[in-house]
């Protein structure tokens, strides 16, 4: 049993850092229950990662019914995600007033891109957009090149998910002691600003240049920090920051002194970053493997995600699993005494419906009315 038994997590359904952080607390053995719309397909929902362990009602809530029913079920739960945008919830009836009247102790999480409040509000967006008013994503790229997307794991993922995922269980540890619940607005421009905090000192400490990316020492400027192509094409990376490392990476590369021995002046970054792009190309990524991995030089081979399952490091430590056919990343993190696991699959949209009614108190001829009416599915 994870750390989360026990508790219940009603998830209204959406993409991106919801449905994540709903998986993290299934994962943690929370009863993570999602609501489908009615009617929905299964489609290729079964092949989503994210929803694992989850069970599925599925309601009308266009139905004053299919709300009631909500409400209800509001009524046994924990936590609530909503993962709207601001005001679809109170114009649906199912705000935070209403859902804290109903349940005084409920977690009422909402997590939106911008915010609940502010100019930006209501407007669309995604996680590229959220990270470029935070400054995140104008540090990424090469000199002289545009900004690169780093896919969506600043805004929607570490920004999004991981930070609705602590503030839930932050709240639930204050209920815990006060018995009373709260609103979290976890917005993904808030969460992508964390992120960027050693930024903000590196700046004040004139230790980087926040106008010129590409040049400075964790943006790929450094000689010693970046990935270079290897003889077969393949690639990997170099994180040789601290004295002893980077004396490390000369040794095992046959970098020479004269060449590499001014670590950290910048203004020979350019030259010496040239130099040891050739040395790199000298060997394959499998050659360059068997002198550096597992030794203080800050190395590894560059693996694509599909591959990535199959690296030894991450075999012995069962970094990945299979689902029903589908590799995808183990529950994370680990727990000595109650550990997190993946119960399931995830259940296609309102394949629980009955069940989960039913164990909320739900009777028999209700559920058989709420279907007829089309209020469940």
């Amino acid at each position: 049993m994870g750390p989360l038994n026990g508790y219940t997590v009603i998830e209204l359904a959406g993409i991106g850092p919801a449905p994540m952080g709903g998986m993290m607390l299934a994962d943690m053995g929370a009863e993570v229950i999602r609501i489908d719309r009615a009617g929905t397909a299964p489609g290729l929902h079964m092949k989503d990662v994210s929803t694992r362990g989850k069970k599925s009602v599925a309601l009308n809530l266009k139905d004053p019914a299919g709300i009631e029913t909500l409400l209800r079920m509001v009524e046994n739960a924990d936590v609530i995600i909503d993962p709207f945008r601001p005001g679809v919830c109170e114009k649906l009836g199912i705000g935070p007033e209403v859902c804290l009247e109903r349940n005084p102790k409920i977690v009422f999480a909402r997590m939106t891109g911008w915010g609940q409040e502010g100019p930006l509000a209501n407007a669309a967006g995604h996680d590229i957009n959220y990270i470029s008013i935070t400054g995140a994503l104008y540090a990424m790229g090469r000199k002289g090149e545009k900004p690169v997307p780093p896919l969506n794991l600043v805004g929607d993922m570490g920004g999004g998910g991981m930070l609705l995922v602590t503030g839930i269980l932050a709240a639930l540890l204050e209920t815990a002691n006060s018995g009373k619940g709260q609103v979290i607005d976890a917005a993904m421009v808030d969460g992508a600003a964390q992120l960027m905090w050693m930024f903000h000192g590196f700046q004040a400490m004139g230790m980087w240049d926040p106008t010129e990316r590409g040049s400075n020492m964790l943006d790929g400027g450094a000689h010693f920090y970046d990935t270079y192509e290897c003889a077969d094409g393949e690639y990997i990376s170099i994180g040789s920051i601290e004295p002893q490392f980077y004396a490390l990476l000369k040794e095992k590369a046959g970098l020479s002194e004269e060449e590499f021995g001014d670590q950290n002046n910048a203004g020979k970054w350019p030259e010496m970053k040239a130099r040891i792009t050739e040395i790199f190309r000298q060997k394959t990524q499998a050659e360059w493997c068997e002198l550096m991995e597992g030794t203080d030089v800050c190395f590894a081979p560059v693996l694509n995600f599909v591959d990535a399952p199959n690296h030894p490091a991450n075999v012995a430590r069962q970094t990945y699993i299979e689902v029903d056919g589908v590799a995808q990343p183990a529950p994370a993190p680990r727990f000595s005494r109650t550990p997190s696991e993946v119960r399931n699959s995830g259940s296609g949209p309102g394949a629980d419906t009955g069940e989960v009614l039913a164990a909320m108190g739900f009777a028999g001829q209700e559920i058989t009315g709420l279907r007829e009416t089309g209020a469940i599915s």
